[in-house]
């Protein structure tokens, strides 16, 4: 097991194969649930004929039953946890095979895991919303035990909601568990400072200089208690004074379930010391992570989504440009990405368009084929103006490809009125595709007005992977074409002029 890595696959294998017996101090993990699902969706049965396509792109991001949820559910039934298989038995009986109940067995063998790779010292935090988080307790309770249960932290937040038919719902929730009664919990560190100023309290300081104030109230007799203001007050079960992260918060990156540092750095700094390994199971965009490293602690993550470790990769490099991450899973050649191609598209496609620093075209929403992957902004000196430069991003992780698809993105740049588009492709590209590349327009830079650039770049996995190819456009810090270098006019150039 490496101490600060980033591992890409299904956490449960991942855990399984890599993650040691009682090896890990901390934690937490946001699995992913989509609350905004309607129950008709969380609770159907595999068997339903008519389903709301809708509705079921919207719980995309969690598990539906099938054939991998009955294998999970067997080895939960034959396991050596009785109170589990009996608790999970009951659960099907009442859930029957809906996707409700594939999410609380896959998160039941996961759980089990957890428990076995937590230190005896450790602490587990689950972090849920209300629409299971009822069933999942149970479930806690039967892998860790009752008595192990220390608190539900309601986490309370004034943003998002809507309430035209229900009461506004603006909590998550929070579990947290230990492994055993000797667990670590730094009170005085998480301590909140005190508010005095009541008309009954009393100020002084005491023989070793430390301040207080007393309680002298006339109403209260026998004896008085003193409140040192030093100690602070240990945090309750209800948070209310950390907010979820903004539209406009500089922290924001565009994950829609990120949750804000400084929810994590209390966690973090209440149930783990300097030098403790901290652990993500759903790392997501990595906000665990980010505050393990900000509080000397090491770390492991774990995600079975390409863009989420692209995403986290970026994020650390950017807040610690020093840090050495150790990232296992991830395709790191030609022979892993078409491995990746041929198991999943849209991972590929997604982790393909990672190569190149561009966002999944709408999200990661699988759909029908618009000729867009991917999406890049830059800045060509207009950005202060709020004006940025659009490319596209199209991936081809097949083995035939044509120059058809190169004039399709042609079509896909005119129709986006997009600067530049980028066709990424696992095969070799052929020499019409190349030809038919070389003869569109360049683009002619406004931040450089010496410098244009082709606007059809065709850049193969391999080479990406290697180093020998980058996308070109203004602000990459690329070696940039010079047409002045070569007697050429910055209009309406042709990249076929320059060979």
């Amino acid at each position: 097991m490496s101490k600060n890595t980033l591992y890409y696959g299904d956490n449960l294998q991942v855990l399984r194969e890599h993650i040691k017996d009682e090896s890990v101090d901390l934690i937490y993990l946001d699995p992913p649930f989509n609350s905004k699902a309607t129950y008709n969706v969380l609770f159907r049965s595999a068997d339903t004929k008519e389903q709301s396509h809708s509705q079921i792109a919207a719980f995309e991001d969690t598990w539906h039953w099938g054939h991998e949820a009955q294998l999970e559910y067997n080895q939960i039934i034959q396991s050596m946890n009785l109170d589990l298989a009996e608790l999970i038995q009951a659960l099907r009986k009442f859930l029957k095979e809906s996707d409700m109940m594939a999410y609380l067995v896959m998160m039941a063998n996961r759980l089990v895991e957890l428990h076995r790779v937590l230190k005896p010292t450790g602490s587990l935090y689950l972090h849920c919303d209300p629409t299971a988080s009822h069933y999942l307790k149970l479930l806690l309770d039967a892998i860790f035990g009752f008595n192990s249960f220390k608190n539900e932290i309601i986490w309370h937040y004034n943003t998002g909601g809507k309430g035209k038919r229900t009461f506004l719902r603006k909590h998550d929730v929070i579990f947290f568990y230990s492994k055993t009664k000797d667990y670590i919990f730094n009170r005085d560190i998480v301590a909140i400072p005190r508010k005095v100023g009541t008309a009954h309290l009393r100020h002084g300081v005491d023989e070793e200089g430390r301040e207080y104030y007393e309680d002298f109230s006339p109403r209260k007799s026998g004896k008085q208690y003193r409140w040192y203001l030093d100690e602070g007050l240990t945090p309750m079960d209800v948070w209310t004074d950390i907010q979820a992260i903004n539209p406009s918060a500089r922290e924001r990156l565009g994950y829609p379930t990120q949750k804000p540092l400084s929810l994590l750095e209390r966690i973090i700094q209440a149930s783990s010391n300097e030098g403790d390994i901290v652990l993500d199971p759903f790392c997501g965009c990595g906000t665990a992570i980010h505050a393990a490293q900000k509080l000397n602690r090491n770390w492991i993550g774990i995600d079975i989504t390409h863009l989420a470790i692209s995403l986290i990769e970026k994020r650390l490099k950017d807040a610690f440009p020093d840090l050495k991450i150790e990232v296992e899973g991830t395709p790191k050649d030609f022979e892993a990405a078409k491995d990746l191609s041929i198991r999943d598209k849209y991972q590929f496609q997604w982790w393909a368009v990672s190569l190149v620093n561009g966002i999944p075209f709408q999200g990661k929403k699988k759909g029908a084929d618009s000729g867009i992957d991917g999406i890049i902004y830059f800045d060509d000196g207009e950005g202060s103006e709020g004006k940025y430069g659009k490319i596209v991003i199209s991936v081809k992780g097949g083995e035939h490809i044509n120059v058809g698809m190169v004039r399709d993105l042609k079509g896909t740049i005119e129709r986006e009125k997009a600067a530049f588009g980028l066709f990424i492709t696992l095969a070799e590209p052929t020499e019409p595709m190349l030809k038919e590349a070389s003869a569109a327009a360049l683009y002619a830079s406004k931040l450089y007005p010496s410098r244009a650039y082709p606007t059809i770049q065709i850049l193969t996995v391999e080479g990406l992977l290697n180093g020998t190819q980058r996308p070109e456009y203004p602000n990459t810090g690329i070696r940039d074409i010079g047409l002045k270098s070569i007697g050429k006019e910055v209009k309406t150039p042709k990249q076929a002029d320059l060979f």
